[in-house]
């Protein structure tokens, strides 16, 4: 769902918690709120950071945009500790190309309480572009 609006205001773009469950899920709707209309689809972490550039989606680079998470508590608890666990346990029975060491302090600081879960790590990539807002709902 994409609202689009005159300049002073920003591009409204919808991710909502309860059309998925998984980071798979998570990938399919933030394809279909952020790629309409292309056949390009997201599929992992880096792939979603480089989306949120702009200038292949459904806004431009650097076009000020707010991204509104509905149902971001089901997501975190989605996407959360065991979640993230099964993601990096997967990776290292994958092995190459995956640097396996690194995925393995990644899971041991996930299981110390240290390591951020995959609703963190998508968070903080939504946050690190400066032209977007995140509003968890």
């Amino acid at each position: 769902m994409l609202n689009t609006s005159n300049n002073n205001t920003r591009k409204m773009i919808v991710i909502h918690g309860g059309h998925f469950s998984s980071l798979d899920g998570f990938y399919e709707e933030a394809s279909n709120a952020l790629m309409k209309d292309s056949d390009w689809k997201i599929g992992t972490l880096d792939g979603f950071d480089d989306i949120l550039y702009g200038g292949f989606g459904v806004f431009e680079n650097n076009e000020q945009i707010e991204i509104v998470w509905k149902e971001s508590q089901k997501s975190k608890e989605d996407l959360g500790l065991k979640a993230t666990r099964e993601f990096y346990e997967n990776k290292i029975r994958q092995g190459k190309p995956f640097n396996i060491k690194l995925i393995q302090t990644k899971l041991d600081d996930l299981m110390e309480g240290k390591g951020q879960t995959l609703f963190e790590i998508l968070v903080e990539i939504i946050e690190s572009h400066a032209n977007i807002t995140l509003t968890l709902k």
